[in-house]
């Protein structure tokens, strides 16, 4: 009985009311930043996992400047959570992109070395609750020489062996070569003995079917034309899915990837796909459950500060 009734107070009049998370978000002091979030808010969006932003205009040199750039994420997240109150998870690692533009400047040993400190670094942070995923991390997503593919491909490798000693997730950065980058990833994920769920491909196409993610969690870049594809693929999906704008949250380019209010308006949208496709309110109500509240706290747990 009280479920139902908390069911119902989820929906007004066909819109869902509940909890709607951006699961890949980036902000910047120098832009948009509080305005931004005030926006996501404005259009019904209640949690955001804010991931750390590389600056690939001032790549950082040591570990103390990423140590730096880490904190200043988190500081973030508490002024975003003191002034909005809304949930503010946090997502640190080194970009897979940084990693490869500092094989031309410092050389490919010294960029892997640092990568990793970077990697583990974050993995310390999320150890003692401050940060609750690492990423995002990956390769390269495009054209590259054989021998940095190569070498991105192991990196990856030692970072799925990290996090699976950790037990906890990551966010992929990826090329998209469909259904091939998922089988590479599952392979990589079975030799580091990462659970593959554990292993979320950020910036995902909309195919959420298993049978092309290979069992990897996914949140999907929602931008038009992605909820017809979601819901087609869904009878077919058994994996971890949500949503995500990767807003990037840069002055010379304004919007990019895609803007705040994004996720609460393609929620809607989906509910309302959903129910043309037949859904029944229930399961409605299960699926946005599921992918806004359900798999984020198995995706995303928060670790207890060690005293």
């Amino acid at each position: 009985m009280m479920r139902a009734l908390w069911r119902e107070n989820m929906f007004n009049h066909g819109r869902w009311e509940g909890p709607i998370i951006d699961q890949h978000m980036h902000l910047d002091r120098n832009n948009r930043y509080l305005d931004a979030v005030s926006e996501f808010i404005n259009s019904g969006g209640t949690g955001i996992n804010l991931v750390h932003k590389p600056n690939f205009s001032n790549l950082p040199s040591t570990i103390s400047d990423y140590q730096s750039a880490y904190d200043d994420t988190i500081e973030m997240a508490r002024e975003i959570r003191e002034r909005f109150g809304i949930k503010v998870s946090v997502i640190l690692g080194p970009h897979p992109v940084s990693w490869e533009k500092q094989i031309h400047t410092i050389g490919l040993q010294e960029s892997t070395s640092l990568h990793l400190q970077a990697v583990k670094l974050a993995i310390q942070y999320i150890s003692i609750g401050e940060a609750v995923c690492l990423g995002e991390v990956g390769r390269p997503h495009y054209p590259v020489s054989l021998e940095t593919w190569d070498a991105a491909n192991n990196l990856l490798l030692e970072i799925m062996k990290l996090a699976a000693e950790a037990k906890i997730s990551i966010q992929l950065h990826v090329e998209d070569d469909g259904e091939k980058t998922y089988s590479d990833l599952a392979k990589l994920c079975d030799k580091a003995n990462l659970p593959r769920h554990l292993a979320i491909r950020h910036y995902a196409p909309a195919n959420i079917s298993t049978q092309f993610t290979h069992g990897l969690s996914v949140t999907v870049s929602v931008g038009k034309g992605s909820i017809s594809k979601i819901v087609e693929s869904l009878p077919n999906c058994n994996s971890y899915w949500g949503m995500e704008t990767d807003f990037l949250d840069d002055k010379n380019r304004p919007g990019a990837v895609l803007g705040p209010k994004t996720i609460p308006k393609r929620t809607n949208q989906l509910i309302e796909k959903l129910s043309e496709s037949g859904y029944s309110e229930d399961k409605i109500y299960e699926i946005i459950e599921n992918i806004h509240s359900n798999w984020p706290q198995i995706l995303y747990p928060k670790k207890e500060i060690s005293i």
